[in-house]
This record gives C-alpha cells, sequence and structure tokens, in this order.
C-alpha cells in the first residue's frame, strides 16, 4: 500500500516509511551534505528536531563502509545508512503522527538523486497485539 495524506488510517499508533535506494550521487560521502538533509527533511515533515543528527562514518572493509545518521525528532526518529561502495542508502522515517511520504522522496532526491528507489509504508500498532 503506498500511502499518502488523505489515507491516514484513524486508531494508528505509528507510520513508518521505509526507502532503499540504488545509484546515488557523490553526496553519500559528504557528511555535511547528510546533515543538511536531515536539517531541510525534518522540518519540511512538520517534526521537530531533538538535538543534533547523530552521524558516525564506519570505515568498515569492503560494503560495510559508509555514514549511518540518525535523528529524533519529537514524534520518533529519522535513521539513514550510507554505502560508499553501492551507492546505496537506506532511510526510515517512523513517527507517531503522519507525515507526507512525498515530501521525504523530493527532499532525497534533491540531495542524493538516486536512479531506482523501492519504498515501503507500514501503519504501526502494537496495542491491536494485547487482546
Amino acid at each position: 500500500m503506498w500511502y499518502s495524506q488523505s489515507q491516514h488510517k484513524e486508531n494508528s499508533w505509528g507510520y513508518h516509511l521505509m526507502v532503499d535506494a540504488a545509484r546515488c550521487n557523490e553526496n553519500i560521502k559528504e557528511k555535511q551534505k547528510i546533515i543538511e538533509f536531515i536539517h531541510e527533511l525534518v522540518p519540511a515533515i512538520d517534526m521537530i528536531a531533538v538535538g543534533e543528527p547523530m552521524i558516525k562514518y564506519f570505515p568498515g572493509e569492503g560494503k560495510n563502509k559508509g555514514y549511518s545518521c540518525c535523528q529524533f525528532i519529537e514524534a520518533s526518529n529519522v535513521s539513514c545508512h550510507f554505502i560508499e561502495s553501492s551507492q546505496t542508502l537506506y532511510l526510515d522515517v517512523f513517527s507517531c503522527k503522519d507525515f507526507n511520504v512525498s515530501i521525504v522522496m523530493d527532499i532525497l532526491k534533491k540531495y542524493f538523486d538516486p536512479k531506482k528507489t523501492k519504498k515501503h509504508f507500514i501503519y504501526r500498532d502494537a496495542t491491536k497485539l494485547e487482546n
């Protein structure tokens, strides 16, 4: 199911967008560009950042080399992983407040220009497991 603002699911606890992006530009290797991406994304989807993004470079060998980033937001978090060797990135936006997926995708394209993307959107609600 592709999510849009008009598909707000009543009584959902959370909203989770997962994006796999391939053949990204060189910005995936630039710490400052990743920080700028987070700084633009969070207010654009009407979220409030809690502190600055945490960003760490992992110099692992081969497929693991690259940055990982986490930004806490009042509604949950945004996390992303950038893999240099494959020019890929993996983005998760998880929030108990709904958000516009199209805005996320537009900003992702602006900064990293992936040639291919795959996205999944799920509604989260563990309260239904209690019964």
